[in-house]
Formats: C-alpha cells, sequence, structure tokens
C-alpha cells in the first residue's frame, strides 16, 4: 500500500484545487471575464501559475507513482513533499513579479527529475536483469 504517496498526490491536487480558485478570484479583481486569459498583468501571472502547475502534473504525477513502486514509497513521498514546496514557492513568487518564480521552479523540477530518472533507471535495471 502506497498511503504515504496517495497524500501527497492528495496534497498536490489540493494545491492545484487552491490555484484555480485563485484565478477565480483573481478574474474578479481584475475584472478579467471568462473566457480571457489576457487583461491586467496581476490576474496574468495568478493565471500562468495554474496554467504552468497544470502541464507539469502529467510530468510528476506518474512519476511520483513509478518512483514509488520502484523504489520507496517514504521517498518518493518526500520527493513528491519537496515539488509541493517548489510549487508553493513558484506560485507565490510568481505571483508577485515573474522573475520571483525561478526559486521555487528549479526546486519542483529537480524533484520531478529525481522521481522520473529514478523510476526510469529502475525499470531499466530490473528489464536488464531479468532478460525482458
Amino acid at each position: 500500500m502506497h498511503s504515504l504517496v496517495a497524500i501527497v498526490t492528495l496534497l498536490t491536487l489540493l494545491l492545484y484545487f487552491y490555484m484555480g480558485l485563485a484565478v477565480g478570484r483573481a478574474r474578479a479583481k481584475f475584472g478579467v471575464a471568462v473566457p480571457a486569459i489576457s487583461g491586467h498583468p496581476d490576474f496574468e501571472r495568478v493565471f500562468r501559475v495554474q496554467a504552468n502547475t497544470l502541464e507539469w502534473l502529467p510530468i510528476y504525477l506518474p512519476s511520483l507513482w513509478l518512483f514509488a513502486l520502484a523504489w520507496n514509497d517514504r521517498v518518493a513521498a518526500g520527493l513528491g513533499l519537496v515539488w509541493i514546496v517548489g510549487r508553493y514557492l513558484y506560485m507565490t513568487g510568481y505571483s508577485k513579479a515573474a522573475e520571483s518564480r525561478e526559486l521555487g521552479f528549479m526546486i519542483q523540477a529537480l524533484a520531478t527529475g529525481a522521481l522520473l530518472f529514478g523510476a526510469l533507471g529502475k525499470f531499466i535495471w530490473i528489464a536488464v536483469q531479468t532478460g525482458i
């Protein structure tokens, strides 16, 4: 059972849910009507945080689970928490100024890379060992 990774997955989705709500609040605050995705620069940064996070979820979430299956639930969950912290820093930095997003981006990118390449390496090793 991978309860820790399941909890981290749910925390990830809660963060993303919060980002979606933030976009709705920014739309109201800055008068950007649906379906527009441009307008006030402060709105656009909040929107990009949510959109950029959506772009990373298909890489991060499968990598999180595959790493847990290949290696260890606790290590995967820990890297997932690092990803969440990175995305939170990305969100708070980018919402203030575009140039303030870099630290959070690097943290989450490194966590994703560790999960992705860690899982890939282990499954390649297993395939080689079993002759598949």
